[in-house]
């Protein structure tokens, strides 16, 4: 903690923006179905059956319980929080910081139809003023089924807080988001927060193969590693899901670890090229068709010198797997 608090390595942030693709109302309102926008951290915007699900939305400047300390952003959001469409939901995966933005939901609720949430983090929501009838709660296992998509939380191994005497008392998960369509199905892992575990193989033999894993890949570090994943871990998970493509989330946002920012990038990238799995990097506000996803350029190498990316693909691939 003394470390993450007043001796992180200075290459923890970039010394530069990010670049970031604007977005506007207007161009959501003419987006076609199946898009998604990464909008920073956790934090995916994602049109389906005709309607916007986001996963996790923080707005903040801080992923922190003060305005004027805790990890700042990188980077803008790509969109006001007040130019969002309305949406038919909000997926919450767990309660921290970096995943649960009070503000964001409270701006939130009189435009969402539904919050759905592991065990505990609805009734944080339901205190901050959202409506009863809108929010949901589930354990492991659990569904429901809305417009002809099917949402399931799945287990994770991750904990739980947001002050020093509330540990663990709300529950944790991961999501599957299953758009039912018999001539088109579409299937998508969102991991939230966790470490390696043999769950993921568990959710693959029951949900899997998928078409897009949304994976955890960045906070990582040796003191923690049953909560964050290390990138070979979430390549690994990856695999175990039976996933087609993998958008690494969870990095490029807020400064939470000790590691290079761009580490989570380089890292997964290089343990991909040599296992022969597709990866998609969009830039923050950069549409991703679910149907067909792409690559997405290399963003932050423009930001990052060569030798230094070459130095953390090297380590990737000396990583013991």
């Amino acid at each position: 903690m003394w470390t993450l608090l007043f001796n992180k390595p200075a290459d923890s942030q970039p010394r530069m923006p990010l670049p970031v693709q604007s977005l506007t109302r207007a161009m959501l309102d003419a987006a076609p179905e199946r898009s998604l926008y990464r909008l920073g951290h956790s934090t995916l915007l994602m049109k389906l059956r005709g309607g916007w699900w986001i996963t996790d939305p923080v707005f903040a400047e801080r992923a922190s319980p003060f305005s004027f300390m805790g990890p700042k952003r990188f980077h803008a959001p790509p969109i006001a929080l007040h130019e969002l469409p309305a949406l038919r939901g909000v997926v919450l995966s767990h309660d921290h910081y970096d995943h649960l933005d009070r503000a964001t939901i409270q701006a939130l609720a009189a435009r969402t139809d539904f919050f759905l949430s592991p065990l505990g983090v609805g009734d944080r929501l339901i205190a901050w003023g959202v409506p009863q009838a809108k929010v949901h709660q589930f354990d492991w296992w659990q569904d429901v089924q809305v417009d002809g998509l099917r949402l399931t939380a799945t287990p994770a191994q991750h904990f739980s807080g947001r002050g020093l005497r509330d540990g663990n008392r709300t529950l944790w998960s991961s999501w599957v988001i299953e758009d039912q369509d018999s001539a088109n199905a579409l299937r998508i892992f969102f991991s939230g927060d966790g470490g390696y575990f043999d769950g993921f193989a568990q959710i693959g033999r029951r949900f899997g193969p998928f078409d897009l894993t949304l994976m955890e890949t960045g906070a990582y570090d040796p003191h923690w590693p049953y909560v964050h994943m290390h990138p070979a871990q979430t390549v690994q998970a990856h695999r175990d899901l039976g996933g087609r493509w993998l958008l690494p989330i969870h990095n490029g946002t807020f400064n939470l670890a000790l590691h290079p920012w761009w580490d989570p990038f380089e890292r997964v990238l290089a343990l991909g090229a040599e296992q022969g799995i597709a990866i998609a990097t969009p830039m923050m506000g950069e549409r991703l068709d679910l149907s067909a996803p792409h690559a997405g350029e290399r963003w932050w190498r423009a930001l990052v010198p060569k030798a230094a990316r070459q130095g953390t693909a090297a380590a990737a691939q000396a990583q013991p797997r």
